[in-house]
């Protein structure tokens, strides 16, 4: 028990850091071959973050482990939305920009909504199959477009974003490709370890691997999206940190699940569906807090709100899979 603890823990921190290596060493080759920032930005970058969900939940479809698939992206969806984003309005009300308020908060309510109707719309064993997957995957080429198109229209592309790209040093392309390969095995064992420690543990305390999934697993592939975001509402910077959660949201179910799916096709257990409409409430309760209260803003009464959602979701999973 305590050496899977152990790897458990090992292997998030792999993931982690490989994550990084990786977003480090592809941005600077991508800089070599005169790749414009906005595109590394919103490639490379933003598909960072969400790197640890990707590797997880790839990795459990693979060893036919489902529950722990579709649950680290339904319960780190929760988390980024109720928790990290909740703990960020606490720390600072978060402003909306105006695409985020029309456009990117309606993305997130309809893709949502779509791998709710992916995941029932199968007759006799609900799944979700390799052109669903397809249908996904394609979305999330359609989202990185669209922001493309619409931070070269002329709108105002993520500032921290373009400063940690210029933040990062410049190395040469030989140690770049070092550090994308060292990332590309530390992400490949850090979520073996992940999924082989968690199937351990679920098995030994009697725990079912949809609440694994949706806690110990969404936790903690959401420390990425934590870390950025609270960091950003720290130093004033509300607009990353909505427009991360909101972009980890899209990314997390149009390429994660769609990639996996893929893969290999994905069970959804119908006992997701509480879970996924506590998520499209949530999304859409958050779209509307800039059409009610303080205009085109999230208080810090909305975070506190949010927050105590999450504490008693957590509280409501655990007693109810007692």
């Amino acid at each position: 028990m305590a050496f899977n603890l152990f790897l458990l823990v090992i292997g998030f921190l792999l993931l982690l850091k490989g994550a990084d290596f990786l977003v480090d060493g592809a941005s600077n080759v991508a800089k070599k071959f005169n790749i414009p920032e906005i595109v590394i930005g919103l490639t490379i970058v933003s598909i960072g973050t969400s790197m640890p969900e990707l590797i997880v939940s790839t990795a459990s479809a693979i060893s036919g482990h489902s529950d722990m698939s579709i649950g680290n992206i339904i319960g780190s969806n929760l988390a980024n939305l109720l928790l990290i984003l909740g703990m960020c309005a606490i720390i600072k009300p978060l402003i909306f920009k105006k695409e985020t308020k029309f456009i990117e908060n309606f993305i997130a309510i309809f893709v949502t909504g779509v791998l709710f109707v992916l995941g029932n719309n199968s007759i006799g064993a609900n799944m979700i199959t390799r052109k669903e997957g397809i249908f996904l995957v394609f979305l999330c080429v359609l989202f990185i477009v669209y922001n493309i198109v619409m931070a070269k229209k002329g709108n105002e592309f993520d500032k921290n974003t373009i400063i940690e790209l210029e933040d990062r040093k410049k190395i040469p392309t030989f140690k770049s490709i070092v550090l994308i390969l060292i990332g590309i095995v530390a992400l490949k064992f850090g979520g073996d370890f992940v999924v082989d420690g968690s199937t351990y543990i679920a098995k030994v305390m009697g725990i079912s691997e949809k609440i694994i999934g949706l806690t110990i697993l969404a936790i903690s592939t959401s420390l990425p999206e934590l870390i950025t975001s609270v960091t950003a509402t720290r130093k004033g910077e509300v607009d990353m940190a909505i427009g991360n959660i909101i972009g980890s949201q899209i990314f997390n179910i149009v390429l994660i699940i769609g990639v996996s799916a893929i893969i290999t096709p994905i069970n959804y257990s119908i006992s997701y569906n509480m879970d996924m409409t506590i998520l499209i409430a949530s999304t859409i309760l958050f779209a509307l807090f800039p059409f009610i209260g303080k205009k085109d803003e999230m208080t810090r009464a909305n975070g506190v709100v949010f927050v105590g959602i999450y504490v008693m979701y957590m509280i409501w999973l655990v007693t109810s899979n007692i």
